[in-house]
């Protein structure tokens, strides 16, 4: 594909307006004095759950529990990030820790 550079920096102007636009959406919509909208709370509460909990489905979809090694791995690196996140309540930390302990896991354990 051939591109111009005109192409490219309308691109990147579209971009870049359209990430600004979206970062001070809220500051203009629910302003200082305002309250923030019962929709906007809900959403707030639950929808950080719910994304988790399709994020676990995602990644746990293809695990297979009648061939070796039987979802084993899997398990340590969900028990591992739990446990990380239980004691540290840190999102990084715990899921750099279960990605490296499942890494490690299905590299050198399970082979």
């Amino acid at each position: 594909m051939n591109v111009n550079a005109f192409y490219t920096l309308s691109a990147i102007a579209v971009m870049a307006i359209v990430t600004f636009s979206i970062r001070v959406a809220p500051f203009i919509l629910f302003g200082k004095d305002k309250p923030t909208p019962k929709y906007v709370v809900y959403l707030g509460n639950y929808l950080p759950p719910a994304v988790i909990s399709m994020l676990i489905i995602y990644c746990l979809r293809n695990v297979a529990l009648s061939a070796f090694p039987f979802g084993i791995p899997e398990l340590i690196g969900v028990v591992t990030v739990a446990a990380l996140h239980i004691w540290k309540r840190n999102n990084l930390t715990s899921i750099i820790g279960g990605t490296a302990v499942y890494m490690i896991a299905v590299q050198l354990v399970f082979v």
